[in-house]
């Protein structure tokens, strides 16, 4: 009896030293899984996917499972109490904002981070230490849906991630993604900061095809929707890498096969829309009623990433095939049709580099930043093309010649 009494004092104690030191990670929030999960000194040797160490005796764990496809799960409420009160619609957005997409990965399906989670939630996201945490919060921070469950999470992946390191294994995705070092409120700084400055391009550049060419060049205003549709597309990919959520990934993905299909559609103006606008106007219908399908089927049916990569991957190879094949067909009388050429094949190339899907340098720099951050320049290139087209589109229509 006195052995037992002295091993539960010994645990005691080294349950109130280790939250100590948790107190450190961040004032006013304690992540009570160091307790257990990390410090005990007669830890049994840790693998991945096998039960934690056993808790201290006064805490209470239940084994769950969880199912190995992705699944979408609901993130914890807006905090109760905030220092701004936002109007209704603003509160609306957060509020969906704050619906995080889950997708199921080795990382969170770790006893580790499961119980790290639970325990840090139930000790630091109800009560008192919950109205800390929002009083404390950074207002950046509240306005971009962060709750105190998406920092017990962030807190737990860090020490899941520590404990794959110091047992000398391979990182582990989180959720369908790497984990990154979150800088103010950004999740993934790298791909923020790619997909902003992409953006800035396609602003740049589209800025200079309107100084460039007259309103009455025939492709202009289809040129035009075109660049509105690539910014928007870059605008939701910017908000989508800053928080990811149940709203803003949707509005990523949805955005990026927008421009796909318009960048077809664009093609298709561009090669027999000129003669004959009705078959232009059939194909954009029909391009309308295919995105209307693939996004009610991803909203109301199934959020399936494979089938939305497939779906993405099919139209992506109708554009360049489609593209290249007015290439060749006019590589002897326009002079720029290489810039095009170049153009498409760059951007399905690049593509290739999400298949690296490296753990990110520094925490920060993975395969689909560099991705986006190798995009920036071809913006150049595209927009130097559609200027030089659309004027001698305008020059030839002044002369009465007939448009290939």
């Amino acid at each position: 009896m006195s052995v037992q009494l002295d091993a539960d004092q010994r645990a005691r104690e080294q349950l109130t030293s280790s939250r100590e030191a948790a107190k450190q990670l961040r004032p006013g929030f304690v992540s009570y899984s160091q307790a257990w999960l990390c410090c005990s000194e007669d830890r049994r040797p840790w693998k991945p996917s096998m039960p934690p160490p056993p808790p201290p005796p006064s805490s209470s764990r239940r084994a769950f499972v969880s199912p190995d496809r992705p699944r979408a799960t609901m993130a914890s409420a807006l905090p109760r109490c905030t220092s701004v009160r936002l109007p209704a619609l603003a509160a609306a957005l957060l509020l969906l904002m704050s619906v995080t997409a889950v997708q199921s990965s080795q990382g969170d399906k770790e006893p580790v981070y499961r119980d790290c989670l639970k325990i840090c939630v139930r000790n630091n996201c109800t009560g008192a230490r919950l109205r800390g945490f929002q009083s404390a919060q950074p207002q950046y921070m509240a306005l971009t849906g962060w709750t105190c469950r998406d920092d017990c999470r962030y807190e737990c992946m860090w020490t899941t991630v520590g404990l794959y390191q110091a047992e000398g294994y391979t990182v582990p995705q989180f959720h369908g993604k790497w984990p990154f070092v979150r800088f103010l409120c950004f999740e993934e700084p790298a791909s923020a900061l790619a997909s902003l400055l992409n953006g800035l391009a396609c602003l740049l550049m589209l800025l200079r095809y309107r100084s460039t060419v007259p309103r009455q060049s025939p492709m202009y205003h289809t040129i035009n929707a075109f660049s509105l549709v690539s910014l928007n597309a870059w605008f939701w990919s910017t908000v989508f890498h800053t928080r990811d959520t149940y709203l803003t990934e949707k509005m990523d993905y949805f955005c990026a096969t927008a421009v796909i299909l318009y960048s077809i559609y664009l093609c298709c103006v561009r090669t027999l829309g000129l003669r004959r606008p009705g078959v232009s106007s059939m194909v954009g219908v029909l391009l309308i009623l295919a995105f209307t399908s693939h996004v009610s089927y991803l909203t109301f049916v199934s959020f399936d990433y494979g089938y939305n990569m497939t779906a993405n991957a099919t139209i992506g190879m109708v554009n360049l095939l489609w593209w290249l094949c007015w290439c060749w067909q006019n590589r002897r009388t326009l002079p720029y049709w290489w810039k095009c050429g170049l153009v498409v094949l760059l951007l399905h190339g690049l593509a290739l580099l999400e298949l690296l899907d490296f753990p990110p340098l520094l925490w920060i720099l993975d395969a689909h930043a560099v991705w986006h951050l190798s995009t920036i320049p071809v913006h150049f290139l595209f927009y130097s093309f559609l200027i030089d087209d659309s004027l001698y589109l305008l020059n030839t229509e002044k002369m009465g010649v007939k448009v290939e």
